[in-house]
C-alpha cells in the first residue's frame, strides 16, 4: 500500500463563499432560516432554478451526541427522473458534504458526516428539467468535528487497512438490491495544524457487466471511515455488484460486494 501524501487545497466551496458576492435575485427565501443561505446556495446550485420541495425527506437527529458521525440520509424518491444529489451543511467549515449520481439507483443516500456546530442541513436533488429540489432541517451540536484529527492516525499501522472495504447487497423482490458500505480512510479535513486534507473523492458502484450503478463523489465532511447506504438497481440474476474508488491523493481500491439471500 503506498505511503499517502500531502494532497493540494480539495475544496473549492469555501472559496466559493468568499467570492460569490450578491446573492442572486431569484434565489428563494429559506424557511430554516439560515444566515449562510442567499450565498450557498449559488455556490452550490449556480444559476439553475432552486426550489424548496417536501418531497425531498431529510433524516437527521434534531440534537447531535457525536459531532464525529452524525447519522444523515436523504430521500428523493418521491420526484421523477433524479440525476443528481448534494449534501450540504451550511455552517460547517466545507458546506458540501457529498455528490450522489444515481445513474441506475434510487434517489436515496445515507451516511454519516462531522459537524462543526449547530447549523441547517440540506440535501438537494436535480431532476431532469435542471431543476434543484431543496428540503432540510436544523440540528443541534455542541460541534468541533470537523477540526478533531483522524483516530486512525493514533494507529502506527493505519496505512496498511487504507481502503480496506465491508460491504454487502440485500436483493429485494422488486429487482432492487440494498447496498451498505464501508470504507476504511481517515477523510481528513486538513483543518489541524500540518495535517493536510485527505479523504475519498470518488466512489462508484458496478454491476456484472460493468454497467455503473450509482458514483458517490464524497468531500471532508464525511466521517471517518465512511458509511454509505444507497439502493442498486442492478440486472436480472446480478450475483455481486463490484466497488471501485480513489481518493485525492490518487490511492485507488476495489472489492466485490456479494449479493445476500434476503434482506435483514
Amino acid at each position: 500500500m503506498p505511503t499517502p501524501r500531502p494532497a493540494p487545497p480539495a475544496s473549492a466551496i469555501a472559496a466559493l463563499l468568499v467570492i460569490a458576492g450578491p446573492a442572486l435575485a431569484d434565489v428563494p427565501a429559506d424557511p430554516l432560516g439560515s444566515v449562510m443561505w442567499e450565498v450557498l446556495a449559488p455556490a452550490v446550485f449556480g444559476d439553475a432554478p432552486v426550489v424548496f420541495d417536501e418531497r425531498v425527506t431529510v433524516l437527521a437527529p434534531a440534537d447531535v451526541e457525536n459531532a464525529l458521525a452524525m447519522p444523515l440520509a436523504v430521500d428523493a424518491t418521491a420526484l421523477p427522473d433524479v440525476r443528481e444529489m448534494v449534501l450540504v451543511a451550511d455552517l460547517n467549515p466545507f458546506p458540501v458534504v457529498l455528490r450522489f449520481e444515481p445513474l441506475a439507483a434510487r434517489a436515496f443516500i445515507a451516511t454519516r458526516i462531522k459537524v462543526e456546530q449547530a447549523t441547517a442541513v440540506r440535501g438537494a436533488a436535480r431532476t431532469a428539467d435542471g431543476v434543484w429540489h431543496v428540503n432540510g432541517r436544523l440540528v443541534d451540536a455542541a460541534g468541533g468535528g470537523c477540526a478533531a484529527p483522524p483516530r486512525a492516525y493514533a494507529a502506527g499501522d493505519w496505512t496498511r487497512h487504507l481502503g480496506e472495504v465491508q460491504a454487502r447487497a440485500w436483493p429485494a423482490a422488486d429487482g432492487s438490491a440494498r447496498l451498505k458500505l464501508r470504507v476504511r480512510h481517515p477523510m481528513d479535513t486538513g483543518l489541524s495544524a500540518g495535517i493536510p486534507a485527505y479523504f475519498i473523492d470518488r466512489l462508484t458502484v458496478a454491476g456484472e457487466d460493468g454497467r455503473p450503478l450509482a458514483r458517490i463523489h464524497p468531500l471532508e465532511p464525511v466521517s471517518e471511515d465512511p458509511v454509505f447506504t444507497l439502493v442498486a438497481l442492478p440486472a436480472p440474476g446480478t450475483r455481486a455488484l463490484a466497488l471501485t474508488g480513489r481518493d485525492n491523493n490518487g490511492i485507488e481500491f476495489a472489492a466485490t460486494i456479494p449479493m445476500t439471500e434476503a434482506a435483514p
